[in-house]
């Protein structure tokens, strides 16, 4: 049980990290006139740091308890798939635009997944409402970064 759960944490953890690292574009983002309520920078990491532990202990507990279908595991790779695509959009291709469009299609995948994971087990799914909150301000955050920066 414990090696499922290491593999589901690290795996949203480490594919992060990587999309992070190539995607820090600091001089771009520096560069942006800046929506109200944009966090600090060295808060992205942590915030999503935490996201991605909750999101592998969720999808953990569902593998371990062997309620996964293949439906709700097409949701969660398909959700985080998008997710790791975002940052590639916004700071490599700087199509903030096209990331808007791509951080709503995230939020819906989200909340699908949430559904998903709540019908499994509630508190799996419940566990989730943070990183659907947390969207939900980063598509403020690239919606005011589209209208801003024309």
């Amino acid at each position: 049980m414990i090696k499922t759960y290491v593999k589901t944490i690290l795996l949203p953890l480490v594919l992060g990290s990587i999309i992070g690292l190539l995607t820090n574009n600091n001089i771009y983002f520096n560069s942006l006139i800046k929506p109200a309520l944009t966090p600090k920078g060295f808060i992205f990491p942590i915030v999503w740091t935490i996201l991605y532990i909750i999101m592998g202990i969720s999808y953990g507990r569902l593998s371990s308890t062997n309620k996964l279908d293949n439906n709700t595991k097409y949701i969660y790779y398909l959700q985080l798939i998008v997710n790791l695509i975002w940052p590639i959009i916004f700071f490599t291709l700087k199509q903030r635009f096209i990331s808007l469009i791509w951080i709503i299609l995230l939020a819906i995948l989200v909340l699908l997944m949430i559904i998903k994971f709540y019908k499994k087990e509630k508190w799996v799914g419940l566990i989730q409402i943070p990183y659907l909150l947390w969207v939900l301000f980063a598509t403020y955050l690239n919606l005011f970064f589209f209208i801003l920066n024309k």
